[in-house]
């Protein structure tokens, strides 16, 4: 599978400068577009008063108050991202909806989530993030979601997917990935295949459609 999928072709360190650059503009450029795809991966999601949850990638943080919200006062949210202009975007957000002592907010890489307990969270909430990691690292990224979860836990993940045939617009894309990672980040995975693979059992996919890129909306569930 991973010799169909496109490498990610630029180093963490200059993942996180781009974002840092990015964070102030984020909301104008890709939050409107992205919106209702991250609405209906939260509504799979469905978080419940009390629950623990952990948003992969929180970017600037809409997710996240979304989630504090859900979860109520007795519930906690977990935020891990790569960038430092990211997390300080979120904190400030969180802190104006009067939700920032629900959330804990983490500068790191979802590779490596050894702050979290084994079977300590009850869902894992990820949206257009997964597709961020290289091929090498999606099964490490998914490995530490089945393993922080609880049996029964939930994982909803919002992706850019690949058909098979890839239609035009994907390989248009792909090839300014290839070419200007900076500007086109994100690149064509194989979201429900890689959660099945990892461990989950498919409880729900949804496809649709962004610019003509097909997306996929997956929960999935540690058994």
């Amino acid at each position: 599978m991973d010799a169909t999928i496109s490498r990610v072709n630029r180093s963490k360190e200059d993942a996180r400068a781009s974002y840092n650059r990015l964070s102030r503009w984020y909301d104008v450029i890709a939050g409107s577009t992205e919106k209702k795809y991250r609405d209906w991966g939260l509504e799979k999601l469905s978080a419940r008063p009390g629950e623990s949850i952990l948003e992969i990638g929180f970017g600037t943080g809409h997710c996240l108050v979304s989630l504090a919200k859900a979860v109520g006062p007795t519930g906690r949210v977990v935020g891990v991202d790569i960038s430092d202009g990211m997390l300080s975007i979120a904190r400030e957000r969180l802190r104006s909806e009067g939700l920032i002592d629900r959330v804990d907010l983490h500068l790191g890489d979802a590779a490596k989530l050894d702050f979290i307990e084994a079977g300590s969270l009850d869902g894992v909430f990820m949206s257009f993030t997964l597709e961020l990691f290289d091929n090498p690292e999606i099964p490490r990224v998914l490995k530490e979601c089945h393993r922080i979860l609880k049996p029964g836990g939930r994982l909803a993940v919002v992706s850019m997917t690949k058909t098979n045939p890839p239609g035009m617009a994907v390989r248009m894309y792909e090839w300014f990935h290839k070419h200007m990672p900076n500007y086109a980040d994100c690149r064509p995975i194989f979201a429900r295949q890689s959660i099945e693979q990892s461990g989950f059992v498919i409880q729900d996919v949804s496809v649709s459609s962004m610019w003509g890129l097909p997306v996929e909306i997956v929960l999935g569930k540690k058994a």
